[in-house]
């Protein structure tokens, strides 16, 4: 009788296992992105030959070419007598905005949080080395970020755009994709925390937006536009130009960042950062007596940097008021554009200040879903292990952190409306802080609603508190745009908050709108902190 003998049950490629590990941790927030990314340049394209393209004259697309405030806003305004060309001009920022925030911040998770809730520590206890772990990283980044850029173009072309220029935007959206993607790795590397290494890179990314703004609008700098993605895609001009060069600076933008990440986690311990936090100084034991004080010591930076962000936007958006203003006086082809976006009343400061104030909703919504999101965080980090052990109920806790996040909601809206009222007094617009306040104030109600749902979310599915947290925000935002672009019935329409928000300061405020989606906002905010006293902690 014979006998075989058994091989011991190690995997042969643990670093394949590895990869598939981060593609599952992965796989739901790129799906996300690639389906909105595609969807709205696919339903751009196509509602440009439906309702744009008999609108446009030569005149139009010349003036809005010439417009300076335009071109910071949105860049330069190319082959906008193509349907693809339109839909990369209006629509090119936001998805490279969304592709790049997606990457880097699913970097930094894939880094710097696998040390801090120690899962790195289980992968490593294995046959990998340190090195592997970001390395794969990447290299699942860079795949993922491929597969987005493809549907991208395979939306263009299947919405009947020119091949040539959809590959090209395609490439622009890879490139920018993996150029943040490897941001957020190195961040991850330098940083001593998660919430830090998603600050330093998002600071990147919104340093990069500016810089393509500022090329845009001041001719002598306009050589800043080689410096960051953004401006790149630009350079390309898909559908235009159709430059292939500018993508290979990008792709030297794209391995940089990646590279130097790898070179750091090569000589780097595991849990060490480079950009260490000292552990010289004297305690600091401010705030930290009851719970609503270490709430708030926990977002006062963060609330900070939200509201130097948003401010700084919107006291350009005051500033190029008056700009914008005399373009819609010139060519009113335009504000009927608008209008059919569901943009209506831009040839007005009111109207204007009113459109843009709306959208303002967007980044309060995610401010107060990420502040829910990084109770969430620390609850599975096991940080708050110590506060839940101690005689302090959840529901105080939560309710602390919940109060805390919506004064610092409100400290947000007051940074943009007097922002964007400064920016107005500037260049003369005229806009009062009134106008400025009363519009910011009215946006309110749908970014609670982001508050509500991340706050339900925390109490019943905890590992979605961000994207449940954004949905009524970014989703609400995203179909209200849909609804108005493709003539929806009205019932799909009204499902989005956005319907129900009045063009304040142009028009006066919908009272009933306003209470009836408080009222949901705190509805949800309750059926969240019963969730979060029954069920059991994570981490």
């Amino acid at each position: 009788m014979t006998t075989t003998a058994t091989a011991p049950l190690v995997p042969s490629m643990p670093g394949r296992a590895v990869s598939r590990l981060t593609l599952r941790q992965t796989r739901r927030g790129a799906l996300i992105v690639a389906a909105a990314a595609t969807g709205l340049s696919t339903m751009v394209a196509v509602q440009y030959r439906t309702t744009f393209a008999d609108q446009l004259s030569g005149d139009s697309i010349r003036a809005l070419a010439e417009n300076p405030a335009v071109r910071v806003l949105f860049g330069p305004a190319l082959a906008l007598d193509d349907p693809g060309g339109f839909t990369v001009w209006r629509t090119g920022t936001p998805v490279l905005v969304l592709c790049g925030v997606w990457a880097l911040l699913t970097a930094t998770r894939l880094t710097r949080g696998q040390e801090e809730t120690g899962q790195a520590e289980l992968l490593l206890a294995g046959r990998l080395r340190a090195l592997d772990l970001p390395a794969r990283a990447s290299t699942v980044l860079a795949a993922i970020a491929a597969g987005i850029a493809a549907c991208v173009g395979a939306g263009l072309i299947a919405a009947g755009t020119d091949p040539h220029g959809a590959v090209l935007y395609a490439l622009c959206v890879l490139g920018t994709t993996v150029t943040f993607a490897g941001v957020g790795m190195l961040a991850g590397q330098l940083a001593p925390t998660r919430a830090a290494a998603s600050g330093l890179a998002s600071a990147v990314l919104a340093a990069s937006l500016l810089a393509r703004m500022i090329a845009d609008g001041v001719p002598a700098l306009a050589s800043a536009g080689w410096l960051t993605p953004f401006g790149l895609a630009g350079h390309v001009a898909p559908y235009a130009e159709n430059r292939p060069a500018p993508l290979l600076v990008l792709a030297v933008l794209a391995v940089a960042p990646a590279a130097a990440a790898l070179a750091v986690a090569a000589h780097r311990d595991l849990g060490a950062a480079p950009i260490a936090r000292t552990r010289s100084r004297a305690p600091r034991t401010r705030l930290l007596g009851s719970p609503a004080g270490f709430a708030l010591r926990r977002a006062i930076a963060p609330t900070l940097g939200w509201a130097a962000g948003i401010g700084a936007y919107f006291l350009l958006v005051g500033a190029m008021t008056a700009s914008i203003l005399e373009f819609f006086d010139t060519d009113s082809a335009f504000t009927d554009l608008a209008a059919t976006a569901g943009f209506g009343g831009l040839s007005t400061a009111t109207g204007f200040a009113a459109a843009l104030l709306t959208i303002l909703a967007i980044p309060a919504g995610l401010y107060t879903a990420g502040r829910v999101a990084a109770m969430a965080a620390e609850e599975k980090a096991r940080r708050f292990t110590a506060l839940h052990a101690g005689p302090t109920t959840r529901l105080r806790l939560a309710g602390a952190e919940i109060a805390v996040t919506t004064a610092g909601l409100a400290v947000v809206l007051l940074a943009a409306a007097v922002s964007m009222w400064v920016g107005a007094r500037l260049t003369g617009a005229p806009l009062t802080l009134t106008d400025t306040l009363t519009g910011a104030a009215n946006i309110a109600p749908v970014a609670l609603l982001g508050l509500g749902a991340a706050t339900l979310a925390l109490g019943w599915y905890p590992d979605t508190v961000a994207a449940i947290g954004a949905l009524p925000v970014a989703g609400g935002f995203l179909l209200d745009v849909i609804a108005h672009s493709t003539g929806a019935p009205t019932w799909i329409a009204e499902l989005s908050p956005f319907a129900h928000l009045a063009a304040v300061p142009d028009t006066p405020p919908d009272w009933i709108a306003t209470l009836a989606l408080t009222a949901i906002a705190a509805l949800l905010t309750l059926l969240g902190l019963a969730g979060y006293q029954r069920r059991d902690l994570t981490g």
